[in-house]
């Protein structure tokens, strides 16, 4: 199931409070919330084949919550992580039902992959700064979480 949520736009001076862009220009922003990605190596089935592709959604706030009152984290809070990421997975290659079982039997780079994607994502829109070039006076926004090492971007 595919979600995209439309959010009012703050309104714009000159124009009635509450009004959207929707309103002043006949149509909605919309936010994304499914990201696709590629693991690195890939989820190995029962059957052997290699699951590459997948999506994950954004987190919401029970996503979040939920794992907290799981036995299995309260014994090992390592395990947060891996509930977590279970929730949000949509799919990953043919899997639709992602649960905590096929999350264990990633391959740690796997799941260290995911892990990054998913701070990336429910990051975003937090991470952007809007900055200024000193030479040529042009303002663009950079992303603040940037790459794993000092010049990757």
């Amino acid at each position: 199931m595919r979600r995209t949520i439309v959010t009012p736009s703050a309104a714009e001076p000159g124009t009635a409070a509450g009004a959207t862009t929707a309103d002043r220009a006949g149509h909605a922003d919309t936010l994304r919330t499914e990201f696709a990605f590629e693991l690195p190596r890939g989820y190995v089935d029962a059957s052997g084949i290699v699951h590459r592709s997948g999506v994950m959604r954004l987190a919401t706030a029970r996503d979040e919550l939920i794992p907290l009152r799981d036995d299995r984290v309260r014994e090992n809070s390592a395990y947060l992580s891996v509930v977590l990421i279970s929730r949000v997975l949509v799919r990953i290659g043919s899997i639709e039902d992602v649960h905590p079982g096929i999350v264990e039997d990633l391959f740690a780079s796997d799941l260290a992959f995911l892990q990054d994607f998913y701070r990336r994502i429910n990051a975003e829109g937090h991470t952007r700064a809007a900055v200024t070039c000193p030479a040529c006076q042009e303002s663009f926004a950079v992303d603040l979480s940037g790459g794993g090492r000092l010049g990757e971007s």
